[in-house]
């Protein structure tokens, strides 16, 4: 929010300094009879165009790191087996008895794992998109000539709804030895469930500020023409707070970040069973910051010297990235999320002004 107080702070600061300069277009003593500064209120509708973009998740286990399984129910053992891998007999047998009877395989046979995929994955499918809003918005412009204006676009910050795309899922898999490999190993494999980002409503939500400046360039003459079509071109900041996550989303991300709490605490075994480890993990959700070119195509319908009617469609190519992270104070970052946030809005905008 400072940011974008400076921001609009800085352009109006500037606008006495341009009335004053010696320069007769700069002039208020030019005799045109058009007024210098206008101002509009009226609706200001966003519609993002942007397609969501897929999520890659880091985590802090290392890709071929070793951890031990820990105590683990045999059935869970069976239910992560990769198909078609080859498995000694004997294991087989030994660990089809102690599931029959829904035991554990315990922490000293169970022995220890290579695991593979949690450091690094993409997530195709994925990703955030965000919902139409309308706001108010309030459009200053100062006048150089007749013809040539600097327009400044602002309006009440709105909350904006980020909805999610798709399912993630970690894509685990490990090469266990289990009895201290007296007997082989065991290849597992399996895509671990994290979150359905379409399951709860909106993903996340954020407030966005997106101050805009423009030059402009007004076809036709005041006192001549009622009706004036312009164009225009400038850049579009954007700064985001007040972000949110999902309740349920945020909760399963903590169960992810207890899974690789549990490897790196030697317990491999419990993340496969969803079991909490010892960590207390944290959500914490950030957006850069944006610059972006905009343009504009509108019309202003004089009702008098002073009231006018305004409407115009803009659009800028605007995206930030998205940040998801979960940490813990023993273990620090458990796991990494980014996507980038193709927002890419119309803004459509319809309003009355003053002229003086």
């Amino acid at each position: 929010m400072k940011k974008t107080l400076l921001c609009v702070a800085t352009s109006i600061a500037a606008l006495p300094m341009l009335t004053h300069a010696d320069s007769p277009y700069f002039s208020l003593q030019d005799g045109d009879g058009f007024k210098r500064f206008s101002v509009s209120v009226g609706a200001l509708h966003v519609m993002p165009q942007g397609k969501a973009q897929p999520f890659r998740v880091n985590t802090s286990v290392k890709e071929g790191e070793t951890a031990k399984v820990g105590d683990i129910k045999a059935q869970t053992v069976l239910d992560n087996i990769k198909p078609g891998s080859s498995v000694n007999p004997l294991l087989k047998a030994t660990i089809d008895g102690l599931a029959l009877i829904n035991a554990d395989v315990p922490s000293a046979l169970s022995g220890t794992a290579e695991i593979r995929g949690l450091s690094q994955w993409d997530n195709p499918g994925t990703g955030l998109e965000a919902d139409d809003v309308t706001t108010l918005g309030i459009m200053t412009n100062y006048f150089f000539t007749d013809n040539i204006s600097f327009e400044m676009k602002a309006g009440i910050p709105p909350k904006v709804d980020l909805q999610g795309k798709g399912k993630i899922y970690a894509p685990f898999s490990a090469t266990a030895t289990p009895m201290g490999g007296a007997l082989g190993n065991l290849e597992l494999e399996n895509d671990i469930f994290i979150t359905d980002l379409e399951a709860h409503g909106p993903a996340a939500s954020a407030r966005a500020w997106t101050p805009a400046f423009e030059f402009q360039y007004h076809f036709g003459k005041t006192g001549v023409n009622k009706f004036r079509p312009y164009v225009g071109v400038g850049m579009m900041y954007a700064y985001f707070n007040e972000l949110e996550i999902n309740p349920q989303t945020e909760k399963d991300l903590i169960a992810a970040g207890h899974m690789i709490a549990n490897i790196k605490e030697g317990n491999a075994g419990a993340s496969l069973e969803g079991k909490k480890s010892s960590a207390n993990p944290k959500v914490k959700l950030e957006a850069t910051d944006a610059f972006a070119p905009i343009a504009t195509v509108g019309f202003t319908y004089d009702f008098n010297d002073k009231w006018f009617a305004v409407g115009s469609l803009s659009y800028t190519p605007l995206k930030n990235e998205t940040t998801i992270t979960v940490k813990d104070a023993t273990h620090g970052e458990l796991i990494k999320s980014t996507a980038d946030i193709e927002i890419n809005p119309i803004l459509a905008y319809a309003g009355v002004g003053y002229r003086f």
